[in-house]
């Protein structure tokens, strides 16, 4: 049964499974669709032998753990045993009382329950490290400090340690304590005032996307100090993400543009202010179609395309800064002529020319993309109790060490309990009680 509602309660009960023995992964292909790339299984990922401990909860840091794992990373999850990660709890739909987000976000991890708080699970952390390569973390910063396990630390059990640390502000710096989230960092870091339109509140994008920028630099960060670890000899080292700093970075030329210049870009609304035509357009059906031909080679297209192809050769339009000056009435031209096709009309004329384009697709136009199919973006992933969730593919796509979703998010908070603490650190069963009764695990 699927339920959909804002905040769907996560709970049950599923054994841990290796990657070898996890239900079968397929990708939705429609009609013709050529193989896809990188879909199914981790056995022969990239990243084969490198296992991360993940203390991270939501998004910023789990969804590097996500990447790491869809490589082929052994990713340990670690949850409080009682503050399991509240991730397990959000989501718009849910099928039998199980959020599917957590099933996405967790993909292909290990998850167990570790109180860090006990001495006796400090300890047990610290014999993880000794085994471990990556410490992925999004507390605020000084946690870790305040909980006895700094770097420094957790060097002692393991210098070549990559501590991965991600956060609203950074590891230093007067505002390093402050918390803060992808509402905040995006608004802090630029981004918030270039969305919408003049003269109105700054939109949010939908989406936490602070949250997966700093993520994806993590991921970046990790990899490096791998490489620099194992590759040149290195040992250890921090690498620090900021939230704030990942949103800066998307100002593309806003830096130098103001140092120079005082140049201050505002909101522009559907289109950038002087890149003309790139824009939305409405079709005759409603339906929003984006065009975008902006250079001089393809704005000559959609001229032919719009049957007036001296347009391109109007000293108004020629080049890309007349057509920034004179953006307004060239948007309206384009308007006035695509409102005389339904949106499958358009789209094929403008393919015929070669001039970039697209509906603004909604999730469900997604799932019937054959581009998307044929690539691999939509992957059924069998589950026990679930049955079938059907996940977002992986990517990049890799030609020889292709990537794949190993098994939905474990279910139940310390699923791989036994399999990580018996397994990995050798804990015999009375062992494992023990840290049990004791809250350790």
């Amino acid at each position: 049964m699927v339920e959909t509602s804002q905040t769907a309660p996560a709970g049950g009960v599923r054994a841990g499974q290796d990657a070898d023995s996890a239900p079968a992964a397929r990708e939705l292909a429609g009609p013709g669709a050529a193989p896809a790339l990188g879909a199914v299984g981790t056995a022969g990922g990239p990243l084969a032998g490198v296992r991360v401990l993940e203390l991270g909860s939501l998004i910023a840091g789990p969804f590097a753990g996500r990447q790491l794992a869809d490589f082929g990373a052994e990713v340990i999850k670690i949850e409080s045993p009682d503050r399991p990660d509240p991730m397990r709890e959000w989501g718009r739909a849910a099928i039998d009382g199980h959020t599917l987000w957590w099933s996405v976000q967790s993909r292909g991890k290990k998850c167990v329950t570790l109180d860090l708080k006990s001495p006796r699970g400090r300890e047990l952390f610290l014999e993880l490290c000794r085994e471990a390569d990556v410490i992925l973390e999004n507390f605020r910063p000084g946690t870790l400090e305040k909980l006895g396990l700094a770097p420094e630390v957790l060097w002692q059990s393991n210098p070549g340690l990559v501590i991965a640390r991600v956060s609203g502000y950074g590891q230093t710096g007067p505002d390093a304590n402050k918390p803060g989230y992808a509402s905040v960092a995006e608004a802090r870091g630029g981004l918030r005032h270039l969305n919408g339109y003049p003269d109105q509140a700054p939109p949010r994008t939908g989406i936490s996307l602070g949250d997966s920028l700093a993520s994806l630099y993590a991921l970046q960060g990790i990899l490096l100090a791998l490489y620099w670890r194992d590759a040149k000899g290195g040992t250890g080292q921090v690498v620090d993400v900021s939230l704030v700093e990942a949103c800066f970075s998307l100002l593309e030329s806003a830096v130098p543009d103001y140092a120079a210049a005082g140049v201050v870009p505002g909101p522009s609304g559907s289109g950038l202010k002087g890149i003309a035509p790139s824009n939305i357009f409405r079709s005759s059906d409603g339906k929003w179609v984006v065009i975008a031909a902006n250079q001089d080679s393809v704005f000559v297209r959609l001229a032919a395309a719009m049957g007036s192809p001296e347009l391109a050769s109007d000293p108004l339009y020629s080049n890309h800064a007349s057509r920034g000056v004179n953006q307004e009435a060239l948007e309206q031209l384009i308007a006035e002529w695509a409102a005389g096709f339904d949106h499958t009309e358009l789209v094929a004329c403008l393919d015929r020319h070669a001039v970039p384009n697209s509906t603004v697709s909604t999730i469900e136009d997604i799932f019937e993309d054959p581009q998307l199919r044929a690539r691999g973006m939509l992957v059924e992933v069998a589950d026990e109790q679930l049955g079938t969730v059907v996940q977002p593919g992986v990517i990049p796509k890799l030609s020889r060490t292709s990537g794949g979703i190993a098994w939905n998010g474990p279910l139940a908070p310390g699923s791989h309990n036994s399999d990580v603490y018996g397994g990995l650190l050798n804990m015999n069963v009375e062992e494992l009680q023990h840290a049990k009764d004791e809250g350790a695990i």
